[in-house]
C-alpha cells in the first residue's frame, strides 16, 4: 500500500534529499516576499496538508494549485496533488482556508518548486542548448536561475530555436483546438495563452547565427546588472534567451542586451512549464510509485470578449445583477 509518506519519500529521492532535510529552515524553505503587506509566503517542499498515513491510489501533478484543481481532484478520485509552485492559505483554495476545502474530500497537497529547480537539463534541451554552467541563485538572489549553454548541433540560427519549441510544445495542435473553440463559440476573438505568448525574436532575426546562449528567467529577479556581470564572466555569449516570463521590447533588460551587442530571443512562456517541469516530475513519480495512477492537471486559459462569454441566459443574468445590485449603488 502506498501512502502520502511514500509520496514525500519519492519527492525526497528524486530531489536528491531536498525535501526531508533535517534542518527545518534549510535552503529550499524560502520566504517569498515582495513587501506587499500580508502577502509573503513560505514555500517548503514536501507535505503541506494531509494525513501522512492515508493511502494513495491516484495522484495528480499540477503547476499552480487553485480551487479548480481541488474540485477536479475531488471529482475524479485523486488522493493527492503535487504542485510545483508554492501553496498558500486562501490564495490556492478559492479564498477560503486550505484545510477546510481540502478536508471535504480528504485530499492531500504537496509542493516542490525551488527544490525541483536544477534537477534536470530539460528546459535547456527543449530550447536547443546544452548547459555548461548553471546557477539557481545567481547574484545571491534565491531562485534567480541562470544557464550558460552551447547550442545543439542542429541549432544554427535563432529561428531554429523557435521551430524546435513549436514542435516539442505541440503548438500546431493547440492552434487546432483554438480554431475549433472559435467555431463552436461563433467568435473569432477568443485567444489562448499558449499561442499568444509563444516565442519571438526581439533583437536579431530568424537567420541570425547563434552559438553561445545566456538562458535567463526574468521573473526571478534577473536584472540588467546581472546581465552585465554574466557577460563579463562569459564573454563568448552571443544571445540572451529568456523563458518562462516575458519581457517587453523596450524593457531595460532588452536595452542592456542591445548595448552589449547581444541578440535576444524569447522562448516558452510560464503556462508551458507544466510540460517542461511538470511532465518529467510526473514520469519520475510514476516510476518511483508503480502502483499509483498518475495524472497531469493542465490549465488552459482563454480570453473571451465580455458580450460573447457564456450562454445567452447567463449573459442576461450577469447584466441584470450588475444593473440591479452593483451599478445601482453608484447612482444612489
Amino acid at each position: 500500500m502506498t501512502t502520502i509518506s511514500d509520496v514525500v519519500l519519492a519527492l525526497d529521492i528524486l530531489s536528491g534529499g531536498r525535501v526531508n532535510d533535517p534542518n527545518p529552515m534549510h535552503s529550499f524553505s524560502i520566504w517569498k516576499d515582495s513587501g506587499i503587506r500580508g502577502k509573503k509566503v513560505l514555500e517548503k517542499p514536501g507535505l503541506v496538508w494531509g494525513d501522512p498515513m492515508r493511502q494513495v491510489k491516484k495522484l495528480a501533478v499540477a503547476m499552480t494549485l487553485s480551487e479548480h484543481d481541488i474540485e477536479l481532484a475531488a471529482a475524479t478520485g485523486v488522493d493527492a496533488i503535487v504542485a510545483h509552485h508554492p501553496i498558500a492559505d486562501a490564495a490556492s483554495s478559492g479564498g477560503v482556508t486550505l484545510k477546510n476545502y481540502l478536508g471535504l474530500s480528504g485530499l492531500a497537497v504537496l509542493e516542490l518548486h525551488e527544490a525541483f529547480h536544477g534537477l534536470h537539463p530539460g528546459i535547456a534541451f527543449l530550447h536547443g542548448h546544452q548547459v555548461r554552467y548553471a546557477d539557481i541563485h545567481y547574484g545571491g538572489v534565491e531562485g534567480n536561475v541562470l544557464f550558460v549553454g552551447t547550442v545543439l548541433p542542429e541549432i544554427k540560427e535563432m529561428g531554429h530555436i523557435l521551430d524546435r519549441l513549436h514542435s516539442f510544445m505541440g503548438l500546431e495542435e493547440e492552434g487546432e483546438l483554438l480554431k475549433m473553440e472559435r467555431e463552436i463559440r461563433g467568435s473569432s476573438s477568443v485567444m489562448e495563452a499558449t499561442l499568444v505568448t509563444q516565442g519571438r525574436i526581439v533583437l536579431g532575426s530568424r537567420e541570425s547565427p547563434v552559438k553561445h546562449v545566456l538562458h535567463i528567467f526574468p521573473h526571478t529577479g534577473f536584472s540588467p546588472a546581472h546581465l552585465r556581470q554574466a557577460k563579463e564572466q562569459f564573454p563568448e555569449i552571443d544571445t540572451v534567451l529568456a523563458s518562462i516570463s516575458r519581457v517587453r521590447s523596450d524593457s531595460e533588460l532588452v536595452q542592456e542586451a542591445k548595448r552589449l551587442g547581444l541578440q535576444f530571443v524569447i522562448g516558452n512562456c510560464h503556462v508551458l512549464e507544466i510540460l517542461e517541469n511538470g511532465l518529467p516530475l510526473a514520469y519520475a513519480l510514476e516510476k518511483l510509485l508503480p502502483d499509483v495512477e498518475v495524472v497531469v492537471f493542465r490549465e488552459r486559459v482563454t480570453s473571451i470578449p465580455l458580450r460573447e462569454m457564456g450562454s445567452k441566459r447567463i449573459r442576461e443574468y450577469a447584466e441584470r445583477m450588475a444593473d440591479n445590485y452593483l451599478v445601482k449603488k453608484v447612482n444612489v
